[in-house]
């Protein structure tokens, strides 16, 4: 692995250069916090979400899924508390003018050049601060063509509440019974004072939440279970258990309605982070709700004859920070030697994603551009997407130097063309994570990948 300082700065010029993510509105100077996902960043982020989406519906009786809409009733987030409570505290430095969260001074360095060497709170102590004041973090926006408080509206800060909006619609829709769920991934906006670290933390990204509702006094029940099904998911799909860790919250730190949350922490190059937090809500939201909109929020057990507000627990993950944190992992540099050209030593760059995750899941390169190799690769090419596996076609440069793009990209396996495959119907398949290549009949391809991804471990 590359060293940890300048781990970060790999990652972000790997995923300009191999198109990942790239700077939004670079051509104008850039906008902060925010990014664009590339051609292989977005295959990245929609494998992610296919993999979530999959465990948490897909593959359960017990949980659903919903789209519901980004600007929301504005009682909404009254109800929800969000209006008064969902806030930051906020300080300016007079010196420097930076604005800073008042309880995170300690992680940040002062940008000017002439106190840059010292943090932040070297300013605290010379009193050079405002006083602490809150700030709203939910974007605010008009409805129709008048703009004044009867039309202001707000991006929605998190896709939970119209989850809960939802609950009764959902339930007697899909005819479903706590213990239940309802799943969402969407866009979400949040007025960060500070974002930073890439796309760690950015004022527009994406959530993949579940509701999961419960008759009350399940809650610990099932609160353990998700902890132990969302760590789970991480290292199925490849993440080294190494650099995960549980960090359950301290009653200082938890909401006044919620009883426990704990969050799935990695390592990541500039410190340990939350990639995923779960949480005991309790029956807070749907209680509020039922209070705003006059209208009781509740179940009724048929069986037991009973009307009651259910309860929650939540596992909520961030969609970016997902795929940088599969990237950071994935993430190697391999020395093989001294490259024979140019006397240096050859350093190989690979990703090692899950095949699930991978941007691309096999490339096939004809081994020269003649005797109709490149048109046998570009059949097997139109198979394999028929097939539904994410192909790449490469014919320009020498074979190794494409082997070595795709290892960059975190492509798994590469199939060559050669002269025996128009004489046998045979390719040659190369692994990237272990770079052995076998003779695979070309008819068998589909069939061997299949077991390759189902069989693959980190």
């Amino acid at each position: 692995m590359a060293k940890q300082p300048d781990l970060m700065d790999k990652i972000v010029s790997l995923c300009k250069r191999r198109g990942f993510i790239f700077q939004s509105s670079e051509i104008y100077g850039g906008l902060n916090s925010c990014y664009d996902y590339g051609p292989l960043g977005v295959e990245l982020k929609r494998n992610v979400k296919e993999a979530w989406w999959r465990a948490m519906v897909v593959e359960r009786e017990d949980v659903v899924g919903l789209d519901s809409a980004i600007i929301q009733h504005p009682k909404v987030w009254e109800s929800s508390g969000h209006l008064k409570g969902f806030t930051d505290p906020l300080v300016d430095c007079k010196r420097c003018k930076g604005r800073y969260r008042a309880d995170k001074l300690a992680d940040y360095v002062c940008p000017d050049p002439e106190f840059k060497k010292r943090a932040v709170t070297e300013c605290q102590k010379q009193g050079l601060f405002t006083e602490v004041r809150q700030f709203n973090l939910m974007f605010k926006t008009f409805m129709g063509p008048v703009e004044d408080s009867s039309t202001m509206v707000y991006l929605r800060p998190e896709t939970a509440q119209g989850i809960f909006t939802n609950f009764q619609n959902t339930a007697s829709a899909a005819r479903q019974k706590p213990p239940f769920g309802i799943a969402q991934i969407g866009k979400s906006f949040r007025n960060e004072i500070t974002p930073g670290n890439f796309v760690f933390r950015t004022r527009e990204f994406e959530q993949m939440e579940m509701e999961y509702f419960l008759p009350p006094g399940d809650d610990d029940k099932w609160y353990e279970y998700w902890v132990k099904e969302r760590l789970a998911w991480y290292t199925h799909y490849g993440v080294r258990a190494d650099k995960l860790r549980l960090r359950v919250h301290s009653a200082d730190e938890l909401a006044h309605y919620s009883t426990g949350c704990t969050d799935v922490e990695y390592e990541y190059p500039f410190g340990w982070g939350e990639l995923e937090g779960i949480a005991k809500r309790g029956d807070f939201d749907l209680t509020q709700h039922s209070k705003g909109c006059g209208k009781e929020q509740s179940f009724f057990d048929e069986e037991k004859k009973v009307h009651y507000i259910p309860h929650v627990v939540e596992p909520a993950a961030g969609c970016d920070r997902t795929a940088i944190t599969f990237l950071i992992d994935a993430y190697d540099e391999q020395e093989l030697g001294e490259d024979p050209e140019t006397r240096q030593k050859d350093i190989r760059v690979v990703l090692h994603f899950h095949p699930l995750i991978a941007p691309v899941t096999v490339a096939v390169f004809p081994l020269v551009k003649k005797e109709g190799m490149p048109d046998k690769a570009r059949a097997i090419v139109r198979t394999l997407r028929e097939a539904g596996i994410r192909c790449a076609f490469d014919e320009k440069g020498a074979i190794g130097r494409r082997y070595r793009r795709m290892d960059e990209v975190g492509t798994p396996w590469c199939l060559t063309v050669d002269g025996d495959t128009l004489k046998d119907d045979t390719v040659t398949v190369r692994d990237r994570d272990s770079m052995q290549q076998v003779r695979v009949a070309v008819g068998e391809i589909e069939t061997v990948l299949r077991q390759r991804i189902k069989e693959w471990k980190r």
